[in-house]
């Protein structure tokens, strides 16, 4: 199908060829094309780049021939364009001289743009509903629907914007939705992000969260699951994850089987013991501030309580936890732990 116009003008702009502009465009309207598919296939027709743009509607697409379907797509310098209803925009943006068939390419694309947008499945339901926020994040949605839904719930398609994942007690506020056992809650990029024991100015102690990358609103679905994978590393003494701190770690989800790692089986085994839950937090601490006496301020304890505690945990693990190797090995064991407790959280 790609550049099959040129090659039609290339023979010669006649009836029998316009028809087949015409068959083409009848088939995708028939069809109940998206408006993704309408997009995308027109530049492979036309071998230039396509788009759409109604900001009434919250929709701006567009595409290059071979390519899938990107926003926004507002019309560049020179493109030729027809207007429809209600603001809306086709156009066509051909590098050099117009091809003989172009303009019949634009009425009906214009004309299949306006039919397809009535029939668009986008719901409309109030501002905020969680139906909206459920689209804005699904993999499954195309650009067109994103971006409607995303217009719906008050943002641009070119809005800065993060997701939280969160689990248990308060969540922050903003656009949400629960989805499985997560709730997604969406917010700008300049919003605070909430620390792990308020919420909106209450006690949460119990909330743990994952905190996705900020991204253009039109690519909002990768930073849900990228706010999945945090809220997974995330413990009731690390409550708040953010994906960027991650770094490498993050590769680690769902690529080993953590229960059956040696260091891993030793950490329940301390876990088990009596304060085996005050044990695991000294070790945690002890890993985020490098020293043990750093760590006991951390959990308010007297620093010589640690001592004994961390010679148990090497004892068991079989291992110094206090060197930059041993923490370093400590560290991936706590977090290999953590994927395995929050497996639910997929």
């Amino acid at each position: 199908m790609k550049g099959l116009l040129l090659r039609l003008s290339g023979l010669d702009a006649d009836a029998e060829n316009a028809v087949r502009v015409i068959g083409f465009f009848d088939r995708l309207i028939t069809a109940r094309a998206d408006l993704d598919t309408l997009t995308r296939s027109t530049a492979d027709l036309a071998g230039c780049p396509v788009g759409v743009h109604a900001p009434g509607r919250g929709l701006s697409l567009r595409a290059a021939p071979g390519t899938g379907v990107s926003a926004p797509g507002t019309a560049p310098p020179g493109s030729a364009a027809r207007e429809l209803e209600g603001g809306v925009v086709v156009w066509v943006a051909r590098a050099g001289a117009p091809l003989p068939l172009d303009d019949m390419l634009l009425e009906r694309f214009a004309i299949a743009t306006a039919i397809l947008l009535e029939h668009s499945g986008v719901p409309r339901p109030e501002l905020g509903d969680p139906a909206l926020v459920e689209l804005a994040l699904s993999e499954e949605a195309g650009t067109a629907e994103r971006s409607r839904a995303l217009h719906l719930l008050g943002f641009g398609p070119s809005a800065r914007l993060r997701v939280l994942a969160t689990v248990g007690g308060e969540g922050p506020a903003g656009r949400s939705a629960v989805l499985g056992t997560v709730r997604a809650v969406l917010t700008a990029e300049a919003d605070p992000i909430p620390d792990g024991g308020q919420a909106n100015g209450h006690a949460a102690a119990a909330r743990r969260m994952g905190v996705g990358p900020a991204v253009p609103a039109i690519e909002v679905a990768r930073s849900w699951v990228a706010a999945r994978t945090a809220l997974r590393f995330t413990s009731d003494d690390d409550p708040v994850v953010r994906w960027e701190q991650l770094g490498s770690l993050a590769a680690l989800d769902g690529k080993l089987a953590p229960a059956d790692l040696p260091d891993v089986q030793a950490l329940d085994r301390l876990a088990a013991e009596p304060h085996g839950g005050d044990t695991l937090a000294a070790l945690s601490a002890l890993c985020a501030t490098g020293s043990a006496r750093k760590a006991a301020a951390v959990l308010h304890r007297h620093h010589s309580t640690m001592p004994a505690r961390l010679a148990r945990a090497a004892a068991v693990l079989g291992f110094d936890v206090d060197t930059p190797a041993g923490r370093f090995r400590l560290h991936l064991a706590l977090m290999l732990r953590r994927l395995r407790d929050n497996a639910e959280l997929s």
